[in-house]
């Protein structure tokens, strides 16, 4: 059944008084001298407030660009440079007419998660784009910079692209043609990624293991792919939720263990890793990322859709200001955010994908290394990892729409996140985008007794836990309910 919360408040006013009379005449029984007079009980000390660890991340130049020419490169540029023969594409998968990046061209018949572009050789080719995890719909509305929280990542992409290679290679004549060349990239990479980045729930995000993955097949320094992988990268999956893009301009660190510091630009690259030939692709694409990050940094938050009650939404915003500031920043005429990097210790949530980088291994180890020291860390314009530990305290302009939440996504509604004792350890939800839960703000699920099927998300396994982030515990009923019609106007 549909998760429901009592909305039902209960406020108690404790009032406490003495009376004492200053009238010198007045009559004071003279009290025996073998009765002890009442000890009264000493009054409970208050609770310390908990000690947060908490480290500032220091902000770094940026490179800006054009806002213009920024989105125009993300929906129609080519930084994909091998994938599969347009006509292919089309003829297998069939024409989408919906066009909601109203593109023209070619590209106005294909999905707008895919680009179709000219590969070096000429061959006209289509590649997945960014927004296959940056774009997404809530309420039927479809939005750029909201994070796809509805991709399905636990189908191994890997198991017919034997097929598909079998049938481009019928098409066109073997793989001596012009198009298998330009679809060969494509091929390797899918194949190393396939059974390595399989998530356990749809919605799952497992970026950082394709990330992983396709760094261990290529130099460092050229990034010229090898078949066989410099490190080996285990099957193991730690997932992550797709952060909305329109945060990135007030963040100082990308990610939610806020790894990626310096050049935010050279992170953006990092997507070509899937079919790039080597860093010749990479150096000219470097200059248009300036202006990518120009049009990701001028975004806003959508605006709460439906009906917000302004009184209580005033009285959530000094619940707001008492209990979250510090961490979250302010919001309205003044606003200011600390970017915080939280200690595990003190936020409490799941900490596997925090440990996956502070962990002494050897693919840790490749991984910092392979970033802070070849093509992408080093140069005027170097990008850096760094692990410290913990995770980000993220902005919370739009969080209305950004369910489910953590950094694993494992809690469907903002009034969980408020309340642990209230989080399932199993859940599921229908992926429909207007099923949303507007008393709670986020999705409205079912829940489950077990794990029922992928579209159930487990909080037992590794890396999908929904414990932590306590701080709301505390808070009353009534507090609770103005702090979420107030969060409706971030």
């Amino acid at each position: 059944m549909k998760k429901h919360f009592n909305t039902l408040s209960i406020a108690v006013l404790l009032l406490a008084g003495y009376a004492c009379s200053n009238d010198s005449n007045a009559y004071e029984p003279v009290p025996k001298p073998d009765t002890e007079s009442p000890t009264p009980d000493p009054e409970p000390e208050p609770e310390p407030e908990p000690i947060l660890e908490l480290d500032a991340i220091p902000a770094s130049a940026q490179r800006i660009g054009d806002v213009a020419k920024g989105y125009d490169f993300l929906i129609n540029g080519n930084y994909m440079s091998s994938g599969v023969p347009y006509d292919a594409f089309v003829q297998g998968f069939g024409q989408d007419n919906s066009n909601v990046l109203e593109r023209s061209g070619d590209n106005a018949i294909i999905g707008y998660e895919y680009t179709a572009v000219d590969a070096a050789n000429g061959v006209r080719i289509v590649s997945p784009n960014c927004m296959s995890c940056h774009a997404g719909l809530i309420n039927n509305e479809f939005i750029v910079g909201l994070g796809s929280h509805a991709a399905d990542f636990t189908i191994n992409r890997a198991v017919n692209m034997a097929l598909v290679s079998n049938g481009i290679s019928f098409l066109y004549g073997g793989q001596e043609s012009n198009e298998w060349e330009a679809f060969d990239q494509f091929r390797k990479s899918i194949e190393a990624i396939g059974e390595k980045t399989l998530t356990e729930t749809r919605g799952a995000n497992p970026a950082d293991k394709i990330t992983r993955v396709l760094a261990s097949h290529r130099d460092k320094n050229s990034l010229e792919w090898t078949d066989t992988p410099y490190v080996n990268v285990s099957d193991e999956v730690i997932p992550t939720d797709v952060p909305a893009w329109w945060l990135l301009k007030k963040k100082n660190a990308m990610f939610y263990h806020a790894i990626g510091r310096k050049d935010f630009c050279k992170s953006f690259i990092g997507s070509s890793l899937l079919t790039l030939d080597d860093k010749t692709k990479a150096e000219e694409i470097d200059p248009k990322m300036p202006d990518v990050l120009a049009y990701i940094y001028s975004i806003e938050a959508p605006e709460y859709p439906f009906e917000i009650d302004t009184d209580l939404a005033a009285q959530g915003k000094p619940v707001f200001e008492e209990n979250c500031v510090k961490c979250h920043g302010s919001y309205g005429e003044t606003e200011e955010y600390p970017n915080l990097l939280v200690s595990l210790t003190s936020i409490g949530t799941d900490p596997a994908l925090s440990n996956l980088y502070t962990t002494p291994s050897t693919v840790n180890e490749y991984f910092l290394d392979w970033f802070n020291t070849g093509w992408f860390g080093t140069g005027t314009t170097g990008l850096e990892f760094k692990a410290e530990g913990g995770y980000i305290a993220p902005p919370l302009d739009g969080v209305w729409a950004t369910a489910p939440y953590f950094h694993n996504g494992s809690v469907a509604t903002i009034a969980e996140v408020l309340n642990s004792s209230e989080r399932p350890k199993y859940w599921s939800r229908s992926f429909n985008s207007t099923d949303y839960d507007k008393e709670n703000l986020g999705w409205n699920y079912t829940v489950e007794t077990s794990k029922v099927d992928k579209e159930t998300y487990d909080t037992t396994i590794k890396g999908y836990g929904n414990q932590g982030h306590n701080f709301g515990d505390e808070l009353t009923s009534v507090q609770r309910l103005a702090l979420l019609e107030y969060l409706k106007t971030l």
